[in-house]
């Protein structure tokens, strides 16, 4: 063997742990010379085998003596770490009689190091072991000290045994093949390591992560550092960096071995960063969630004060550095579904169970120095420490601030901060930067110079001090053609815009690119780029013309001459200025377009250039005049040795505020009259004014406020020199409810407390636009505001009016955030959203609050808006985000958009009609006079107010051009990322029918189908959801939505499909199987038809008793395709016609599935494009639930679910083969990627035996244990799997007899599944009874057994007629297979005593119909009464109301009875507003009006003549029996029903009398005409009871089948 040279480290007492290069020889060697054994087995995965294990083999075989060599492979990922994992090795190591004396290798990465290790401790009692680590995050971790273990469903690493490896193998030409994310993985801990324990080496860290990437991107040759003598110096880096990190783990293990608290100190960032893990494993890397979670635990320490923001900032620039995460908000966690588990709640929860803990205590490695720790273990932390931290929300509690008098510094100035880090990078020399601001932006800032190679930057005084050493304005384009992100840093973004200019070109195609955040994207720099292009730059728009992305070519800036726009940022000028030294000749800078913005910023520029060396001359004009007009020479700067950055004038607001509103004092040190910064005029010019006490010397600034609640208004201030600080001034303002001092007050009429802002327009395009975030933030408040064109008034209010409990919403800006925390602290409960916005400025501030200022700040979780594992959408709650309706003229906008809103309850506004209204005149007479352009320009400007003022709660109809101008398109697409915006779709055949009718819009001018076809991708481009509004597929009798005032009633009721439509995008009631929740069993029928129409007429049979249906889109084919055959992918315009035909004949959730061939199914293996379109399709359509398989490409699968809204995912598996095991480790991947991808898991194998079910059921238990498990579809395929099926609680697929063949082999029936179960015994038999006198005749036994034969429950309903609600009653209720009651007259309220609870609608109607028997947790009984009369009179009138009927006016009962209170309570619950009431006796009546104080009912004296000339009754319901009505004029015992009760141009007649079947009030209704719809008390009473069913069973009734019985009963009867 070739000499090799290692370097060993000791570790308890030995030197076991050695560090080379191509070790494999030396280790077979050692191992087999020093370790004598009769067998060595080798363990790995496939990953590590198939590039190490032939080495491995080869010098085994040279090995000298006679002892066996095994391997065994497992399968690669955290799966295998399992009791299952284990059990496999073990059974091997048996299997092939291992005894005592074996050696076993662990040959792999941390997963198979605690595996292997674990097996080792407990194979024959313990076997000796050695480590041989593969990925650099087991060579410093995992693999030294002895601790192995397995995961189990509870959490990680909880079952296993400290077993200390006989050698520990670091071979780091290993990490050669490692991947670049895997090296990253294991910097993480050499980080961590370093943070803990040596300051030095974390600083060797910081500075030299280019050149540790570089040594394992260079493979060596020919063994190269096996020996010391071949080992380049990036080898020798990279071997000091592991064994120095090994070297400080394994000093620790030695001091203390069995984790007993100085070895806690290794677990810095793994509390909070294993909670991480548990939640994003296998997605998110083990080191990646401890990076995360090393922040959040320096920030726990910041939060205690015990750990400066300079530490973290270190701390997260070195994470950054080698491409780790540092926030939960990184994109790369945010993209995965799992994510949205990432609650507050939940990481507690699995904090609960850490090793560390001391009981219900959590214990956290406080950092208290880059290099030291607060304590030699980790510290107790409560709760609510921990939590503050995690939130994404905070708010502040209402006092006195305890530190007052309070003496603080804030953050050095970021303005200065940004000018003076590219100053010291730009000039020569070196530079050492004192009080610089540690924030994201500065962050930005060094990053992009350190990436345009212009300086290096190194770090003294344990971070408090920057050295600079700069590089003369040398500049090159990022390696790779790197982007350079800058978030949505302005400053940088508008800074390196000119910087970029300046880089040398190193070939003629490089272009140096700078990006940001979406909002970054936004921001204008169109000025700046301008005018450097006018100078001869070269500066191309990636995206959005005027905006971020720019690629900047490196030609140098030419100088001379230039000409900028100054009047939006004064960034754009301090851009220019200072490069300008740096260009080819002296620069002669002109301002132009009118008043320059902040001035001061400019000055400061300016007086910062000159201490670098660099003298600017601002030009005068003849009488002495400033011009806007500056010469800058050409030069290049020098660095002063030091430069103290000034404290930050804008964040001292904040501090001095809440002195201001609480009536505190402040001090704030490093701001004072000689500030460079404008803003520091903000307490002698803002809250001097306010009637503050302000004491400010050239140093320092003093602020005590007035007594609270005695704030002064200012009347006018320009607060021009201090823009930033306006946002402090307006929530002062809020609270400003005293009169300005007399020189201050406004005499133009304004109110006495209006504090006028002028001088900001600027501030509309910072991180948002600030003046509307503050006018619509106030307003949450109850503050009424004014914006103006260069600012905005406030209307100062006592604090006492101000509304509590607010949310505001940050827009990502931290000086929203802080402004608002201000308020706050005088407002109670005001929840501040996106604390971590501050991070840009002031990342400490809500710590400082605590700790400086003395207001104790409590961390907040936000609601989530999405359920069960879905990361789809932002967590702020969308639920009241308007409506937006687009769509041809013609396709039943109007008509839709009125119907949604109202099942939402909202307000409808058409377009059109508020363009009318402003205008002044009519649309056509607009275009006729005006020209098609300026509608359009009008009309844009209409949706852009709509979408300014009506953003929520509104559903807003627009016209069907809306989308011909671009700037309308960008307005919609942008809306649709945060509300819906919905295309109702029509047939174009149909569009033009109403077209050629409609006179009231003016003509296009063109063919409507050109028209039609330009629009229609524009509709698709601007749309996030479609309804469709026709269907081609149904028959002619299946009459739908029409347009506008056109519109015919649907025979399907189009009300429904459209509150189930617009509920379920809108996100407020989502179409969801109420049965999947946990102890219930759910169900879905697998449609397997080409064409769904001809099954129309039979949906409801077959779906009977299921919870969704699934339709099978790669089942489905056109009939002119019905003989093509092979693989086939539908169009997608007939999948829609599917959807929308299936839509008008079921309410239940659709299953969308397309399963590819080798998935068994139709759809072509390789059309996984045109599978995801179709999925698209799906969401847009509003499905409930797609079934997605997990074997699709992972970038498709994770794109869905970011746009999939309001839909769940079905993450799906299916072993075709046979080979897939429920008791192996392969199942287990399959679910943990199913799990985090998925809403529901579902994985299907194949049962070979009955067995395979049981094995199968154990499986379905172990995943259910896990604290984050979710619905799981478990099933096996083929006749011995149907136990399975039977077995299965989620979602079972089920067939009919009526379908033409099975989804699937094995499948059942409903009908057979509930029978199974019954003789399973997991369905026992219930009773059911009518209570009532006389009952004999009641159609309910035979509605309700038909309806349980049906669906094949075990259930019996009987009759129980008994003259008193007395004892024969209370055994029957008790009885223990009682399943529940209808309750009938007399007994409706003396039933009332005997139950446990009542619902809210019986206790309102006073009456109770139906008796549900209700299984506590404790597993004891609660009898619950509802009442389901009203249900089914409210179902029979939606079904049968005329659709264009939106809001009935006027409801008629007649009678006052028992069923009386429920026809009121009917009529209100549908926002009747008038309800008039008639009986004979007046004292009945007047009785139920006071039973109901809260609804309007009237009393009629006479039929016909309605109270105060109200409207006409459209809704008739009579409650009395049909012999006390009577049509006759001259009956004397009856009710005359005069024709003139039908005076209202249609509506719904109800007669609840069961018999005769055609009573005297539908027979008049029959004969006034069509437009009177009637409603027989038979079919109210199919309503109800079908709402019986369903609360008894949990399964809806099979309608169809049971109303045809209940029918046939009757008509016997009648």
């Amino acid at each position: 063997m070739s000499v090799v040279d290692v370097r060993k480290v000791s570790i308890l007492g030995k030197e076991s742990i050695h560090c080379g290069f191509h070790l494999v020889p030396y280790i077979v060697k050692t191992v087999t010379e020093t370790l004598p054994s009769s067998t060595y087995v080798l363990i790995t995965d496939t990953n590590v085998g198939n590039l190490h294990l032939h080495s491995f083999h080869t010098e085994f075989d040279k090995a000298p003596g006679n002892a066996r060599f095994l391997t065994y492979v497992v399968a690669p990922g955290e799966g295998s770490k399992s009791r299952e994992g284990k059990a496999e090795i073990e059974d091997f190591l048996l299997l092939n009689k291992c005894t005592r004396d074996t050696v076993i290798l662990a040959l792999g990465g941390g997963v198979i190091g605690d595996l292997v290790g674990f097996v080792a401790a407990t194979f024959m009692r313990g076997v000796r072991f050695v480590q041989i680590p593969t990925t650099l995050l087991a060579m410093v971790d995992s693999s030294v000290g002895g601790k192995t273990a397995i995961d189990t469903p509870h959490g990680k690493n909880l079952i296993g045994a400290f077993w200390q490896p006989e050698y520990i193998f670091i071979d780091a030409a290993f990490l050669e093949t490692l991947p670049a994310r895997e090296f990253s993985n294991g910097m993480a801990e050499v980080v961590k390591t370093a943070a803990i324990w040596d300051e030095k080496e974390f600083a060797a860290l910081e500075s030299r992560a280019a050149e540790i990437f570089a040594a394992i991107q260079t493979p060596s040759t020919d063994f190269a550092g096996r020996a010391s003598a071949t080992r380049s110096p990036a080898q020798q880096l990279l071997l000091s960096v592991i064994a120095g990190s090994i070297g400080v783990k394994a000093h620790i293990v030695t001091i203390d071995e069995r984790e007993t608290g100085l070895r806690n100190l290794v677990n810095f960032g793994h509390t909070i960063g294993h909670a991480i893990e548990a939640v994003l494993t296998p997605a998110m890397l083990h080191g990646e969630c401890v990076s995360v979670g090393m922040i959040l635990e320096a920030e726990v320490a910041r939060q205690l004060g015990v750990l400066s923001q300079v530490a973290i900032g270190r701390l997260t620039r070195c994470l950054k550095a080698y491409n780790l995460p540092v926030s939960l908000s990184d994109p790369r966690i945010t993209s995965l579904p799992a994510s949205s588990s990432l609650s507050v709640e939940k990481l507690l929860d699995i904090m609960k169970i850490d090793k560390k803990n001391s009981g219900p205590q959590k214990k956290i490695v406080i950092l208290s120095r880059i290099g030291a720790t607060y304590e030699q273990k980790a510290t107790v932390v409560a709760d609510l420490v921990i939590a503050k931290t995690l939130s994404e929300a905070v708010k502040v509690v209402p006092a006195f601030p305890s530190k007052s008098p309070i003496r603080m510094a804030t953050p050095g100035s970021k303005s200065i901060s940004n000018r003076a880090l590219l100053l010291a990078a730009l000039a020569s020399g070196t530079c050492r930067l004192k009080n610089l601001l540690h924030s994201d932006d500065t962050q930005v800032m060094m990053n992009a110079l350190v990436e345009l190679r212009g300086a290096k930057f190194d770090w003294e005084d344990g971070g408090e001090t920057l050295v600079v050493t700069g590089g003369a304005g040398s500049l090159s384009v990022p390696k790779d053609n790197k982007e350079i992100y800058l978030g949505n840093a302005g400053t940088a973004a508008r800074f390196l815009t000119t910087v970029c200019t300046l880089v040398s070109a190193g070939s003629a195609e490089q272009r140096t690119v700078i990006t940001g955040n979406a909002r970054m994207k936004q921001r204008p720099i169109g000025p700046l780029v301008d005018a450097l292009r006018a100078n001869g730059s070269s500066i191309d728009y990636v995206e959005s013309h005027g905006c971020l992305p720019l690629s900047i070519a490196p030609a140098g800036l030419k100088g001379a001459h230039i000409r900028l726009a100054a009047s939006v940022s004064s960034q754009y000028v301090s851009s220019v200025l200072l490069c300008a030294p740096y260009a080819a000749e002296p620069v002669t800078l002109e301002l132009t377009g009118g008043q320059v913005i902040s001035q001061p910023y400019i000055d400061m520029t300016i007086a910062m250039m000159k201490t670098f060396g660099i003298d600017v001359e601002r030009v005068k004009d003849d009488s002495g005049r400033l011009l806007d007009v500056y010469r800058i020479p050409k030069g290049v700067y020098t660095n002063p040795s030091i430069y103290n950055i000034e404290s930050d004038a804008s964040s001292a607001t904040y501090p001095l505020a809440i002195a201001a509103i609480t009536g505190a004092t402040c001090t704030i040190t490093n701001i004072g009259s000689a500030s460079l910064q404008g803003d520091a005029r903000f307490a002698k010019e803002v809250l001097e004014p306010m009637g503050c006490k302000v004491v400010q010397t050239e140093t320092e600034t003093t602020v005590t406020g007035p007594p609270l609640g005695q704030l002064k208004a200012i009347g006018l201030v320009d607060m021009e020199p201090m823009t930033d600080a306006f946002l402090t001034a307006s929530v002062l303002a809020a609270v400003a409810s005293l009169p300005p001092n007399e020189e201050r007050t406004l005499r133009d009429g304004s109110r006495p407390t209006t504090t006028r802002i002028v001088g900001i327009a600027n501030q509309r395009v910072k991180e948002c636009n600030r003046i509307k975030a503050m006018i619509d933030e106030l307003a949450k408040f109850g503050v009424e505001t004014l914006e103006l064109d260069d600012g905005l008034e406030v209307y100062g209010k006592p604090l006492s009016e101000l509304k509590e409990g607010v949310s505001v919403r940050c827009y990502d800006d931290h000086r929203v955030a802080m402004a608002f925390s201000v308020l706050g602290s005088v407002v109670k409960d005001t929840v501040i959203e996106e604390k971590r916005c501050v991070e840009k400025t002031w990342p400490n501030w809500w710590d400082d609050l605590a700790n400086k200022i003395g207001l104790e700040v409590e961390g907040v979780e936000l609601p989530s808006v999405h359920g069960l594992g879905s990361a789809s959408r932002p967590t702020e709650d969308n639920s009241q985000a308007s409506v937006i309706i687009i769509g041809m003229r013609g396709s039943g906008k109007t008509f839709i958009g009125e119907l949604a809103a109202t099942a939402l309850g909202w307000q409808f506004l058409d377009a059109d009609a508020v363009f009318e209204q402003k205008h002044a005149i009519g649309v056509r007479e607009f275009v006729q006079k005006n020209g098609w352009p300026a509608f359009r320009a009008a009309e844009t400007e209409i949706l852009l107010e709509l979408l300014a003022h009506n953003s929520q709660r509104h559903v807003l109809s627009l016209g069907g051009g809306i989308v011909e101008t671009q700037a309308a398109r960008d307005a919609l697409k942008a809306y649709a990322q945060k509300g819906p915006v919905v295309h109702v779709v029509r047939e174009i055949d149909e569009i033009i029918t109403y077209l050629g009718e409609e006179t009231a819009r003016p003509a296009y001018g063109e063919p409507v189908v050109d028209v039609f076809k330009r629009r229609q991708p524009w509709f698709a481009e601007c749309c996030s959801y479609e309804f469709i509004n026709y269907t081609g597929v149904l028959s002619s009798t299946d009459v739908l939505a029409e347009d506008d005032s056109k519109t015919a009633p649907s025979a399907l009721s189009i009300r429904d499909e459209v509150s189930r439509f617009f509920h379920h995008v809108t996100g407020q009631r989502p179409n969801y199987a109420p049965n999947l929740a946990k102890g219930r069993r759910s169900y879905f029928l697998c449609l397997t038809y080409p064409d769904i129409t001809p099954a129309l007429p039979h949906i409801q049979k077959m779906t009977a008793g299921v919870d969704a249906v699934e339709l099978r889109v790669d089942l489905l084919r056109p009939s002119q395709d019905f003989d093509k055959l092979g693989p086939y992918i539908p169009p997608t315009a007939y999948v829609n016609n599917q959807v929308a035909a299936l839509r008008h004949k079921t309410t239940l959730p659709i299953i969308f599935t397309v399963r590819t061939v080798s998935q068994g199914g139709h759809f072509p293996d390789h059309a996984e494009k045109e599978a995801f379109e179709l999925f698209i399709a799906a969401v847009r359509l509003g499905i409930e639930y797609i079934d997605v398989e997990i074997s699709w490409s992972e970038k498709n699968i994770l794109d869905l679910i970011a746009r999939k809204g309001h839909s769940k995912i079905i993450a799906s598996w299916h072993d075709w083969s046979g080979n897939m095991h429920w008791d192996g480790t392969a199942v287990e991947v399959k679910h943990r990627i199913a799990h985090e991808y998925g809403d529901i898991v579902k994985i299907v194998g194949k049962a070979d035996g009955i067995e395979d079910n049981f094995a199968l059921h154990q499986f379905v238990l172990r995943m259910q244990a896990a604290p984050d498990a979710k619905p799981i579809i478990a099933i096996n395929m083929g006749v011995q799997g149907q136990m399975s099926r039977i077995l299965n609680s989620t979602f079972s697929p089920v067939t009919h007899p009526l379908l033409p063949t099975k989804a699937a082999p094995g499948q059942l029936s409903f009908s057979e599944i509930q029978t199974a179960l019954h003789l399973l015994g997991q369905l026992p038999s219930k009773r059911f009874f009518l209570f009532g006198t006389p009952i004999a005749h009641s159609m309910s036994p035979t509605l309700h057994n038909t309806a349980f034969e049906a669906l094949g429950l075990p259930h019996k309903y009987e009759l129980f007629e008994t003259a008193t609600v007395g004892e024969e009653i209370k055994a029957a209720i008790t009885l223990p297979h009682f399943g529940g009651a209808s309750v009938t007259i007399p007994f409706k309220r003396d039933i009332m005593p005997l139950l446990d609870a009542l619902s809210p609608d019986a206790e309102v109607i006073g009456a109770v119909n139906t008796v549900i028997p209700v299984t506590r947790e404790d597993g004891s009984t609660m009898l619950f009464g509802e009442n389901t009369d009203w249900r089914g009179i409210t179902q029979s009138i939606r079904r049968a109301l005329p659709a264009r009927m939106l809001k009935p006016q006027a409801g008629l009962i007649i009678g006052a009875g028992g069923t009386s209170r429920a026809a009121i309570y009917a009529l209100w619950k549908l926002g009747v507003p008038t309800i008039y009431l008639f009986n004979r006796t007046e004292s009945s009546a007047q009785a139920l009006v006071d039973a109901f104080p809260d609804v309007n009912i009237k009393l009629v004296q006479e039929l016909g003549k309605w109270p105060d000339e109200g409207p006409a009754p459209t809704i008739i319901i009579s409650t009395v029996p049909a012999s006390a009505t009577s049509l006759k004029p001259s009956a004397s015992d009856a009710i005359f029903l005069r024709s003139s009760i039908l005076s209202a141009p249609g509506g719904v007649v109800i007669d609840m009398a069961y018999k005769p079947a055609e009573t005297p009030l539908l027979v008049l209704a029959k004969n006034v005409g069509k437009e009177w719809r009637t409603v027989k008390g038979v079919e109210v009473l199919l309503e109800q009871g079908y709402e019986q069913f369903h609360l008894w069973t949990g399964r809806y009734c099979p309608k169809s089948i049971v109303a045809d019985q209940v029918w046939k009963a009757y008509s016997m009867s009648a």
